[in-house]
C-alpha cells in the first residue's frame, strides 16, 4: 500500500517503524500535557519556557515524520498515536505547516485513514487562526468560554453530528462547569452565534 506525503508518494513504513513512530507521538503528546499541567498549576516563566520548548521540539519531530511518511494515519500508527499527532499539530506555532497537514488529514479522512473529527479540529483551528468563521465550533474563546464565530451557524449541529461531536448545547455547559466550577451561565446573546 502507498501513502502520499507532502513531497509525493512514499512507501508505507515497515511495522517496526510504524510502532516506533506511534510510541514517539504518544510520548511527545503526553510530555506536552504534563508540562502544560505543571505550567497551569505553577505559572512561572520557567514552566512556560518548558512548554514552549517542548512544543517546538514536537513540531520539528512531527514535521520530519510528515515529510518522510505523510500524515500519521490511524490505520498506520493506531488511533491513539494519530490523535497524539493531531494534538502536537494543534500546538504547533507554524500555521503554514498546520494548513498543509489540514489538507493531508482531509485526504486521510476521505480515504478512511483517520476519524472525521480529526479534520474538524484542525479545520476549525486553521479557520480561526486565519480570522475566518469556523465550521464545527470546536474552538472556544478562553476569555468568554463561547465558540469563536461559526460559519452557517444554523447547521452547525448537523456538521458536528456528522463527525461525531456532541451538540454544542450539551458540550458548552459541561465545559463551562468544568472550567469555572460553577453552574453554566451561558454565552451573552450576541456571542451565541448558533441560536
Amino acid at each position: 500500500m502507498e501513502t502520499e506525503n507532502a513531497q509525493g508518494p512514499a512507501a508505507e513504513p515497515p511495522p517496526a517503524a510504524q510502532a516506533a513512530l506511534a510510541a514517539e507521538l504518544v510520548r511527545r503528546a503526553e510530555e506536552d500535557q504534563q508540562l502544560t499541567r505543571r505550567a497551569r498549576e505553577n505559572p512561572t516563566a520557567l514552566n512556560r519556557h518548558f512548554v514552549t520548548r517542548c512544543r517546538a521540539a514536537n513540531a520539528d519531530a512531527l514535521r520530519a515524520a510528515v515529510a518522510r511518511r505523510g500524515w500519521p494515519e490511524a490505520g498506520q500508527v493506531g488511533e491513539p498515536a494519530s490523535t497524539a499527532a493531531l494534538m502536537i499539530l494543534l500546538h504547533t506555532a507554524d500555521l503554514g505547516f498546520q494548513l498543509t497537514c489540514r489538507d493531508l488529514i482531509a485526504e486521510a479522512v476521505a480515504d478512511g485513514g483517520c476519524p472525521a473529527v480529526h479534520h474538524a479540529y484542525i479545520a476549525d483551528h486553521c479557520a480561526v487562526e486565519l480570522g475566518l468563521p469556523q465550521f464545527y465550533g470546536t474552538r472556544i474563546d478562553a476569555g468568554t468560554l463561547c465558540p469563536y464565530p461559526i460559519r452557517n451557524p444554523e447547521t452547525v449541529e448537523e456538521r458536528r453530528q456528522d463527525v461525531g461531536l456532541a451538540p454544542l448545547a450539551e458540550h458548552l455547559p459541561a465545559l463551562r462547569h468544568v472550567v469555572s466550577g460553577i453552574p453554566d451561565s451561558g454565552c451573552p446573546e450576541l456571542a451565541t452565534p448558533w441560536t
